[in-house]
This record gives C-alpha cells, structure tokens and sequence, in this order.
C-alpha cells in the first residue's frame, strides 16, 4: 500500500458526516432541509409503481404485438426503467434548487410549454384521433403533461400578487383567462382529462387565496353548466359519459377494469397469474391499478391509495404555518394535481367515472407523464424545504 493510499483512506469521511448537521455542503443541506417524510413517501410509490409495470408489461407487449414486431413480455418494465432513470435525476436537481430560483424556473417552463401547447394544433402528431404531441421518435412530448406543474407555479405567482404588489390588481379575472385558453386547446386535442384537472386546480387554488364565497360559487355553477355544455355540445365529452351512464360505446373498458380489480379478491392472484389483465386495453398506463387489485388484491389497492392520501395531507399540514403566500399556493396546488390526477384515475377503475385516458401518478408507465410528475414532485420537494437550524424565536408558532 503506497503512502497516498493510506493517506486517502484515513482521510476518506463516511457518508454519515456528508449528511451531518453541522455540514454546511450542498448535500448536507439539501438532506436536513427537505422533507424527508415526502421524499420516502414518493420513493415507496415510485417503486410499487415498478412492480405494478413490471406485472402490466406482459399484458402490453401482448396487445401490441403484431406482424410487424414482436414485445419481450418485460418491454415496458425496461422502457420505465429509462424513464425513472431520466425522471429521478431531474426532481433532485430540482429539489436542490433554492425556491426562488425554483420559481423563475417554473415561470420559464410555463412560458415554454404553453407555446409549445399553441404549436400542437399545428405541428402536432395524430395518435388514435387525438392530436396531443410534439416532436419526433424519441424526442416526442406531450405539452399539455408537462405544462400542469408550470401552470400551477405560475397561477401562484399571478395570484400572490394581490397580496405583495397590489390588491386591485385583477389576478382572478387574469388566472381565469390563463385557465379558460388551455381549457380551450385542450378540448381542441380533444383532452377532456386534462382539462378537468387545469380547471380543478384553478379553482382549488382560488378557495385557498381567498376568494370570495360568492365568486367561488359562481365559478362553481359555472363549471356545472360547463359539463352540462360539454355533454350537450362537446362529442368527446357526450360519448365518454353516454358509456358511463348507459352502458354505451367503450364502457366494456370500464367495466372489464373493475372486474379485473376484483379479480383478485383482498391477497390477489399472485404476481405473474392475473389473467383478466389481458383484456384490458391500456393495462400498463390507464388500467393499471386494476392490474394491481387482480394480482395483489384489494389490500394493495388500498395501500396506494393511503399512500397518496398521506402525501397530499403531509403537504397541507406543513403548509399550515406558511407565512409566504407563494410558497402557500405553489405547494397546495400541487398537491391537489398529484390528488386529483390519482383519484380520476382510481375512480375510472372502480366504474366510478367515466373512462379519461389519465395515468395513476409514478404507478402508471408513461415517459411525458412521468418526467412531468417528477418535475411537479422535485418543485413540491423545493418549496416546502425548511432550514432546520434558524433560531427557534424566528419560527412562527
């Protein structure tokens, strides 16, 4: 063993004193700032959601082999790999950043990918008469995905104004314009789905600014009329719900879910023996929590559920001494996408809605999807860090 050898190994710190308290490194930081309970909380669904594509991908690569090509049963399981190994790096990086970066840089996004969403009508690719895409091979995206957590971030921002510029400015009549254009091009696509949760959270977000009882029931009557209007005037719209209510069109997808999610009973078939997944039409993205009842049972169908449940309530329940009234609203509404998005999903699979072609958070596979959940989750990670070590008279009580 040469002299520098030992020298590096008597000076060489354990990974313990990278992450200690009195480190003051980027690292260290960023491990006793960040909510660590979330981070394990998303780390726990990220890797069910492995298992769950991994159970799905054969049911997949089954459906969409043909003549032309062939899919190993484990396509999609090796295909989500890549993804997370894409998607992981991106929300740490994003979590490290300080918040005030994070913000301008989710003001950029929303600039870019809102653009990027006027583009499609033009320059976007048709897949299954949807035309939600853009780009080509492997650098195709979905705008709309990855344009949820800007959104939020920068209806936030638009709405903290009231507080910390001026409180005549009209940033409810400006955030509905912002919301009503997206809804727009989104039911253009068609995306009915998306538009929902833009809307959703638009309005989530009012409730917790401080808008008036009587405009938030306005707004309310308002949405009621427009899914009135949608079903009347809107074929998309009229078809999905028509399935719903009357057995109508493609709810066999719905109801051929639902069997599939009781298939299982409460301990399920096992992992690799569900058989009803095979009739599913999409049972590694949309579908894939009824993969998930049929082959682990009913009890890992509540354990996910629970899962999201106390992330959603983690974030409100740190929010509840937030003094900055951006921080407040970005968090919250991000939370409610994360929320929103997981129960459509499980409300679809249980024959509780109609069908909305949304994926389940970090569980369904998905490339867009996925590397939007991680930016969204690596913003939420930003804005709820806290500094452990600021003296206990500055904390509010």
């Amino acid at each position: 063993m040469t002299v520098e050898v030992a020298i590096a190994k008597r000076t060489r710190k354990p990974l313990g004193e990278y992450l200690g308290r009195s480190q003051k490194g980027p690292l260290g930081e960023w491990f006793w700032e960040i909510d660590r309970v979330l981070l394990l909380l998303v780390t726990i669904l990220i890797s069910i959601g492995l298992i769950a594509v991994a159970a799905a991908s054969p049911a997949a690569a089954d459906r969409y082999s043909g003549t032309s090509v062939t899919f190993p049963d484990l396509y999609y399981f090796y295909r989500q790999l890549v993804w997370l190994a894409i998607g992981l790096p991106i929300m740490f990086v994003i979590s490290t950043m300080p918040k005030e970066f994070a913000k301008r840089f989710a003001l950029g996004g929303a600039v870019c990918f809102f653009v990027l969403l006027l583009l499609v009508p033009f320059l976007g690719n048709e897949v299954n008469g949807a035309r939600r895409w853009i780009g080509y091979g492997a650098a195709t995206l979905q705008p709309s995905e990855f344009l949820k957590p800007f959104f939020i971030v920068a209806t936030a921002w638009i709405l903290s104004l009231r507080v910390t510029q001026d409180p005549t400015l009209p940033v409810v009549t400006a955030t509905g314009i912002l919301t009503g254009v997206i809804a727009l091009l989104l039911m253009r696509q068609p995306d009915f789905g998306q538009t929902v949760i833009f809307a959703s959270v638009w309005f989530v977000m009012l409730m917790i600014a401080g808008v008036s009882n009587r405009l938030l029931g306005i707004l309310a009557g308002g949405g009621i009329g427009g899914l009135l209007a949608a079903y009347l005037f809107y074929p998309v719209a009229t078809t999905r719900i028509n399935a719903f209510l009357f057995g109508q069109g493609d709810e066999y997808q719905v109801e051929n879910a639902m069997r599939t999610l009781t298939n299982g009973g409460i301990f399920g078939t096992g992992p690799g023996d569900g058989v009803m997944k095979y009739r599913l039409p999409e049972p590694h993205t949309d579908y894939i929590f009824s993969v998930v009842g049929e082959e682990f049972g009913l009890i890992a169908c509540l354990a996910i559920a629970m899962i999201f449940g106390a992330i959603v309530v983690r974030v409100f329940v740190k929010l509840i001494n937030e003094e900055n009234i951006f921080y407040l609203l970005a968090s919250a509404g991000l939370a409610t996408q994360f929320a929103v998005q997981a129960l459509i999903n499980m409300a679809v699979n249980l024959d509780m809605a109609p069908s909305k072609g949304m994926t389940l958070p970090f569980i369904s596979y998905g490339g867009s999807s996925l590397i939007a959940l991680s930016i969204g989750f690596g913003l939420l990670l930003a804005f709820t860090r806290r500094n452990p070590h600021l003296p206990a008279l500055t904390r509010r009580p």
